[in-house]
C-alpha cells in the first residue's frame, strides 16, 4: 500500500510530489502517468522554452489574469506565490529570466532544463513513476476488519493500486472528470478557453506576421430591439468584452495576446454563439475616430503632394495600413490634396473602429486550456482538498481555474500542487 497516489504525471503533479517527499521523506509516494512520456505540456510550453510563470508578484494582481478562480486563489497565492516558483528552481540551479511582457523563462531557454529538474528531484527523493499506466478507476475505501482506516483503491489498467491519500493532477481530462462525478463531485461542463480567431477578410489577407500593439472589443451578437425610428448616425453595437495588447494576423485570422485574452474572458460566452461573432479592432489606440481624422485632415495640408499609399502618415505597420488605405477606396496614385473628406473618414473608421466577422476559431499552438472543470465550492482551498470526500486532493487544470497566456496556468498548477503537498505531508 502506498502512502500516496498521484494521478498525472505533469506539472503540478511533479511539483506535488517532489514538495510531498521533501516535507515527509518516510512517505511512499506513486505516480500514475497514462502516456509513455511525463510533462508534455511543459515541453510545448512557451515554444518550447516552458513560460514557467510571470513576474507579478502581488497576489492581489496576479489573481487578476484568472477568468475563473480569480477570488479561490487568492489565499493560495499569498501562500505561495511567483517568487516562492523563483526561489525553488534557483535553489536547484535554474535562473529564470524576466521577458518585456512579463513571461518568465529559464535562462536555458530550453523546457528540457524544467523537465530534467521535475525527473531529477523526483527520481532523488524516492518518488516511484509507473508509465502507460492509464486510470480507469478510483474508488473510496470505507474502514473494515480488512483494511484497518480509510483509504482509496485506484486501477490502471495494468493493476490495482491502494493508497491512504491520492492527488488528482490530470489536468483537462474528461474520463477523470467522470469518475470524480461519481465519488459526488460536480463537474463544470469544459469548453476551450486559450484559442485565436478565423477570420476571411482583405483587410488582413496577405500580411501575416503583422503585429501591432491594438484595442480590441467583441460586439454583442445582435441588437436587442429593432430600430424603428430614422437615426441621424450609425448605432455602433455594444462592447461586451475588450481587452489591450499586442494582436498577430495569421494565415487563419487574428491571434496574440489581445485575442487570447478575449478567448479566456469570453470562453463560455463565445462558446455558447458558436465562435460566431464580430469583433470591433483599434489599430491605433491613442486615438479615437474623430480625434484621427482631424490628424489626417493636418497630414493632408502638409503631405499634398505625397500619395497616401506610400506616407507613413500614423505608428501602424505599413503592410496593414496599405490594406487599411485600400479598403476606404482610396486608390494607389491618390494624392493627400486629392482626397476627399469622405475618404479619410473612411480611413479614420477602418483605422480605430474596424469591424471583423469571426468564423469560428483555432487552437493555440499545443498550449490547449479549458474553461471547466471540479466545482470551486466542492474544494477547500487552504488545503485542496475535497470537501466532499476525505483524503482526495487536487492540483493544477482539474479543478475550474484557467488564466490567460503568460505563465499564469503555470503558476496555478504550482500554488495548488504546493499547498496540497503541505497537506498531505502534514496529515501524516
Amino acid at each position: 500500500m502506498e502512502d500516496v497516489i498521484i494521478i498525472g504525471g505533469g506539472a503540478a503533479g511533479y511539483y506535488a510530489a517532489i514538495h510531498i517527499a521533501e516535507a515527509n521523506p518516510k512517505l511512499k509516494i506513486l505516480i500514475l502517468e497514462r502516456g509513455k512520456e511525463v510533462l508534455t505540456k511543459v515541453k510545448v510550453s512557451g515554444g518550447g522554452r516552458c513560460n514557467v510563470t510571470h513576474a507579478e508578484f502581488d497576489p492581489n494582481e496576479l489573481v487578476l489574469n484568472y477568468p475563473r478562480g480569480e477570488k479561490e486563489l487568492k489565499g493560495p497565492f499569498h501562500t505561495y506565490c511567483s517568487g516562492d516558483t523563483i526561489a525553488f528552481f534557483e535553489k536547484r540551479g535554474i535562473p529564470l529570466k524576466i521577458e518585456e511582457d512579463g513571461r518568465m523563462f529559464p535562462e536555458s531557454n530550453s523546457s528540457k532544463t524544467i523537465i530534467d529538474c521535475f525527473v531529477n528531484e523526483a527520481e532523488r527523493l524516492g518518488v516511484q513513476l509507473l508509465r502507460n499506466s492509464s486510470v480507469i478507476a478510483i474508488e473510496a475505501i470505507k474502514k473494515s476488519k480488512d483494511k484497518p482506516s480509510d483509504g482509496w483503491m485506484v486501477a490502471s489498467i495494468q493493476k490495482k493500486y491502494y493508497a491512504k491519500k491520492i492527488l488528482v493532477a490530470t489536468g483537462s481530462n474528461p474520463k477523470i472528470w467522470k469518475m470524480i462525478e461519481k465519488l459526488g463531485h460536480s463537474i463544470v461542463n469544459p469548453v476551450p478557453s486559450l484559442f485565436t480567431f478565423n477570420i476571411k477578410d482583405a483587410r488582413i489577407d496577405g500580411i501575416p506576421g503583422v503585429s501591432t500593439f491594438v484595442n480590441v472589443e467583441v460586439l454583442e451578437k445582435s441588437v436587442p430591439h429593432k430600430v424603428t425610428i430614422p437615426l441621424k448616425s450609425k448605432v455602433s453595437p455594444k462592447a461586451v468584452l475588450a481587452s489591450e495588447g499586442p494582436l498577430l494576423i495569421t494565415h487563419w485570422g487574428m491571434s496574440g495576446p489581445a485575442i487570447l485574452k478575449l478567448s479566456a474572458w469570453g470562453a463560455r460566452e463565445l462558446n455558447n454563439w458558436d465562435y460566431t461573432f464580430k469583433i470591433r479592432v483599434n489599430w491605433l489606440p491613442e486615438y479615437q475616430e474623430e480625434g484621427l481624422l482631424q490628424l489626417l485632415l493636418q497630414i493632408k495640408e502638409v503631405e499634398a503632394k505625397k500619395t497616401v499609399l506610400r506616407t507613413n502618415a500614423v505608428d501602424i505597420p505599413k503592410r496593414l495600413w496599405l490594406n487599411l488605405v485600400k479598403a476606404s477606396d482610396i486608390s494607389e496614385t491618390t494624392k493627400w490634396a486629392e482626397v476627399t473628406k469622405s475618404q479619410l473618414q473612411s480611413l479614420a473608421q477602418q483605422i480605430t473602429a474596424g469591424e471583423f466577422q469571426v468564423e469560428g476559431k483555432s487552437t493555440f499552438k499545443e498550449e490547449f486550456v479549458t474553461a471547466g472543470g471540479i466545482d470551486l465550492k466542492e474544494i477547500n482551498f487552504k488545503t485542496f482538498e475535497s470537501k466532499v470526500q476525505k483524503n482526495l486532493f487536487f492540483a493544477g487544470e482539474i479543478v475550474n481555474i484557467d488564466a490567460i497566456t503568460g505563465g499564469f496556468n503555470f503558476q496555478n498548477a504550482w500554488t495548488s500542487g504546493f499547498i496540497a503537498a503541505q497537506a498531505i505531508a502534514a496529515n501524516e
